[in-house]
């Protein structure tokens, strides 16, 4: 059988981003309206996410499903990846700090949106790979670091957004903290057998109000 061409990939592209519509609609209830914003539909549609999974799993880069990385991790649904952008509401102006990279494809979207992503991976073996394939492809305001995402990165703080991959019983003081007055985070919270992603806005006074929206299932952050 013939291999796939960028065209095939396209097409399936464009096929994943229809998915992820059916997905909003049906979740409507419990995030609050019936369509993503197309700011983050048209990201969807352009970052090509089977440079992003490894290479034997590219032709299962357009599923709506996660797909193994290595190290036991996975890149996560691409309609959570949506949802939990479009949660965050990135503005073009926007200082983004994103924790946990995995191999740099939620980066990428987010720098379709933002004006500088930064992003935090534990795993310096998935850092090293993230910059290569964030560097290849062009995304040139994304940098990346390895070390503990709990911690944040404290010399580009304070940030406009905060995306967390990886679920905790409530977000690591640390990056609320470097959260600006009026900014969002964005990140699943809870144990292993139960997690909710939620929403945590900070008012100008440094309050944090939280909202659920609905289950999911990511691994633990870790910290070091």
């Amino acid at each position: 059988m013939k291999g796939l061409t960028e065209e095939h990939l396209a097409v399936l592209r464009r096929h994943m981003v229809d998915v992820i519509a059916i997905h909003a609609e049906l979740s409507s209830d419990e995030i609050g309206k019936a369509a993503l914003d197309p700011r983050v539909i048209e990201a969807m549609r352009e970052v090509p996410r089977h440079k992003f999974v490894l290479a034997p799993l590219a032709q299962l880069a357009y599923e709506d499903s996660p797909l193994p990385i290595g190290f036991d991790k996975t890149v996560s649904q691409p309609f959570i990846v949506a949802l939990m952008t479009d949660l965050l509401e990135v503005g073009p102006e926007d200082r983004v700090l994103d924790v946990g990279t995995g191999l740099g494809y939620q980066a990428a979207i987010l720098s379709r949106l933002a004006r500088q992503v930064w992003t935090v991976e534990i795993v310096e073996e998935f850092a090293a790979e993230a910059e290569g394939r964030l560097r290849r492809l062009g995304y040139a305001n994304v940098a990346i670091r390895t070390g503990d995402g709990s911690r944040g990165w404290a010399e580009h703080a304070p940030f406009d957004r905060i995306l967390v991959a990886a679920a905790a019983d409530e977000p690591p003081r640390a990056l609320l903290d470097q959260l600006e007055p009026g900014g969002r985070l964005v990140m699943p919270v809870g144990s292993t057998e139960s997690q909710m992603l939620a929403v945590f806005d900070k008012s100008p006074a440094g309050q944090v109000a939280r909202r659920d929206v609905l289950p999911v299932r990511f691994g633990q952050l870790e910290t070091i």
